[in-house]
């Protein structure tokens, strides 16, 4: 293994012994020209701290993979944090009526940079820094040993510069080993069916990490009517609807999705021509709801991150009182409010003041009932807070 050895400047080595992933370019007293994926050494005052993977093309220069100098980057490497994460996975996870789960989540398995989500027998692996392209093939070994039922991996387009937004220009996945994955991919999620574009849908074509809340739903949803705002292939829409909802309205943006939410209906059982789908712009349509009077029992906001970058926080927490706060506009009494923030740059306290402040503005008092976070398949180190990025609150209106 060839390591290029990089002096830190002064000070730094304390952040990375404590355990943090990251080495941004200003943090190196020199950034050399070594291709993506190059194996380096971090020193501080010439004395190892800890080895990583090199990026030339993002603001962060290196994310470490281990702080042990007598650790090599290879085959076994990989094999090994895969396996011990299915490990934990299989401990904490009840998997009796669920196949689909995270299985790497990046830093929070010490992978940083690397995501695999398991839908049944395929894997879908994206990949988020050019630096480690050259290790695709050794990760693409490392599941079919972990999981040796695997009947493919799917893998879809990283971003290699921080000039890109994440899924700007998305294209489709391409098989990277194994027989090729359905257009859609049908998963069983607490005993439900779901269809999972794993070709072309959002990230990997799921949101894994809402899925205890997707049965929280199920649960809370008897007998109400239920508004479904971003409801993407209608993951929540279809547990309230097997909670016994009375009435479900489901909207998203995209037509390809509200399409999706439609079959995933009928793969339940559940009577789609009932409920109500409708592709079309959330702000709009809770505008138009508020015009004509029309309220619901159970309202569900799960909107895409809306802070990509620091700069666009406020902006983001203004963006999530302004949602909720029309949202509570619709909110019968002793009705309940699921809302949710994945945006990482937007902590808890500032999600809870944006909620706070929408419902003061909406004449709504509201006490909170449920507040949830990551589930276990989607770990948060410690010493990596940024990884903390999923915020779940379900309020009642008193």
């Amino acid at each position: 293994m060839n390591v290029v050895k990089l002096e830190l400047a002064p000070g730094l080595g304390r952040h990375l012994r404590a355990g943090h992933p990251w080495v941004f370019r200003k943090a190196l007293d020199k950034v050399p020209k070594i291709p993506p994926g190059s194996v380096v050494d971090l020193a501080e005052n010439g004395k190892f701290v800890a080895r990583g993977y090199f990026d030339p093309y993002s603001a962060i220069a290196v994310r470490v993979l281990t702080r042990n100098p007598r650790q090599n980057i290879d085959a076994a490497f990989f094999a090994q944090r895969v396996k011990q994460a299915l490990a934990e996975r299989r401990s904490l996870i009840d998997l009796t009526d669920t196949d689909s789960f995270r299985l790497i989540h990046g830093e929070g398995d010490g992978l940083p940079g690397v995501v695999v989500d398991l839908y049944g027998r395929y894997a879908v692996l994206k990949l988020y820094s050019a630096g480690l392209t050259p290790y695709r093939g050794l990760i693409v070994e490392a599941l079919k040993a972990a999981v040796p039922e695997l009947k493919g991996i799917l893998g879809r387009d990283e971003v290699g510069r921080d000039d890109v937004e994440e899924d700007e220009g998305r294209g489709a996945g391409r098989m990277l080993w194994g027989e090729k994955a359905p257009e859609v991919l049908e998963i069983l999620e607490r005993g439900a069916k779901f269809g999972v574009d794993a070709w072309r849908g959002q990230k990997t074509g799921f949101f894994l990490d809402q899925r205890e809340n997707r049965y929280l739903i199920r649960r809370l949803a008897k007998g109400r009517d239920v508004l479904n705002c971003f409801c993407f292939s209608g993951g929540f829409s279809v547990n309230a609807a097997l909670g016994g909802a009375k009435s479900v309205f489901s909207v998203d943006l995209d037509p390809d999705a509200i399409a999706l939410a439609r079959e995933n209906f009928t793969r339940n059982g559940l009577p789609a021509e009932k409920h109500d789908f409708l592709a079309a712009d959330v702000f709009k349509l809770l505008a138009s709801f508020r015009e004509e009077g029309r309220t619901f029992d159970l309202i569900i906001l799960d909107p895409p991150a809306f802070a990509k970058s620091q700069r666009a926080v406020q902006a983001a927490i203004d963006g999530y009182a302004s949602l909720n706060r029309q949202a509570l506009g619709l909110l019968r009494p002793g009705g309940l409010l699921a809302t949710a923030s994945c945006s990482a740059r937007v902590s808890p306290d500032d999600f809870t003041g944006a909620v706070k402040e929408a419902a003061f503005k909406a004449g709504v008092d509201l006490a909170m009932v449920e507040e949830r976070y990551q589930p276990p398949d989607h770990p948060i180190r410690l010493q990596f807070p940024e990884g903390r990025y999923l915020k779940f609150y379900v309020m009642v209106s008193v």
